[in-house]
């Protein structure tokens, strides 16, 4: 659903990029948070007690999953006739790493995507992180967090309640990007159609995001359920008799054999680098929803060539390399490690904030 350059009008897409501004700014102030430990509905404590949820090892997490989104959205699925979608991302990044943090990830893979990749325009950046990240972080991570309050407190819940989140994500990007076209479209395409297009298929679209987010989110659970934003705080506390007063026992140690942080990192980057570099060579190359209901409804009239289309990655492919397979795979793995270094560094310093300003209040 990468927005191209002309599909919006300049001033939308100016008003579209304070938006995202905004909405990056706000998320960097709550990443701190996020990045420091603090669990969903965390209200006391000391630091020393909140840093127990994980906040030492989420910084390099959070790289990992803007890396590992990046790898999955070369991964075009289909979806109906002449048609494909691929992951956005949201839902994911928001109950993996936390939603503040979650919305900094989608931007930081759009942001590599548009300038490295001439995916999604430069002037529609705003229009993408807005309704690819916020919009999807938003929605999903609210329902994600009610149903997992209503839900019984296992595991098991934390994944159902990722499929619904990220099933309604996906056609909740859809309606808040055919408003931004009705507001601001360059073409003049009745919006009753627009809108029964988009959120027709990116409902099936959302079929798929639902399925790979479930299953990666499952697949964290089961070794590292610690390390899951979403999945924390979900059971109470073990408490303890002392002197005839209850306190809160210590956290248990995770599991030996469940893995170290540092092994599931290692296993999440080579999983990208092999999507990326290898499988992703065997996606759709049908259009994604949004090129294909453009291309139907007449949205891409106006459509202008995208300001990095001289970048040697450009389209997902190294320029100079005749061998498609060799190209794609060096394009994606580029794509993975900078998106990785990029994502890390950035986290890394939201972090130190955090901790240099803790520090100073504790002071």
């Amino acid at each position: 659903m990468h927005v191209p350059d002309g599909f919006i009008n300049a001033p939308v897409s100016a008003v579209a990029g304070v938006v995202a501004a905004g909405a990056v700014a706000v998320s960097l102030r709550g990443a701190r948070r996020e990045l420091g430990g603090t669990p969903p509905g965390f209200a006391g404590g000391t630091p020393a007690r909140a840093e127990g949820f994980g906040g030492e090892r989420t910084a390099p997490l959070a790289g990992l999953v803007a890396a590992f989104i990046f790898a999955v959205q070369m991964l075009n699925f289909p979806v109906a006739a002449g048609t494909s979608g691929h992951l956005l991302g949201g839902a994911l990044a928001a109950i993996l790493v936390g939603p503040w943090t979650g919305v900094l990830c989608i931007a930081v893979v759009l942001l590599m995507q548009g300038i490295l990749f001439a995916d999604g325009g430069l002037t529609a950046l705003g229009v993408n992180i807005t309704v690819m990240g916020v919009v999807t972080v938003v929605v999903a991570y609210a329902l994600f967090r009610g149903l997992v309050l209503v839900l019984p407190r296992t595991r098991r819940s934390v994944t159902v309640a990722s499929f619904a989140a990220a099933l309604v994500s996906v056609p909740a990007a859809a309606a808040a990007f055919t408003l931004v076209y009705a507001i601001g479209g360059t073409t003049d395409v009745p919006l009753s159609k627009v809108l029964t297009a988009m959120v027709g298929v990116h409902v099936l679209i959302g079929i798929g995001e639902a399925v790979i987010t479930m299953l990666t989110v499952g697949a964290v659970v089961a070794v590292r359920p610690d390390l899951v934003y979403g999945a924390r705080g979900l059971t109470a506390p073990l408490k303890l008799r002392v002197d005839g007063e209850l306190v809160d026992a210590a956290e248990p140690a995770p599991v030996a054999a469940a893995g170290s942080p540092k092994k599931l990192w290692i296993g999440g980057v080579v999983t990208a680098l092999v999507l990326a570099g290898f499988v992703s060579f065997y996606a759709s190359a049908s259009p994604d929803g949004l090129e294909k209901v453009a291309a139907d409804k007449g949205i891409d009239a106006k459509v202008e060539e995208h300001a990095a289309a001289g970048s040697p990655l450009a389209d997902y492919g190294v320029k100079d390399v005749d061998n498609a397979r060799l190209s794609g795979g060096l394009a994606g793995a580029i794509g993975v490690g900078v998106t990785l270094a990029v994502g890390t560094g950035a986290f890394w310093v939201v972090r130190g904030r955090r901790r240099t300003s803790r520090e100073a209040t504790t002071a």
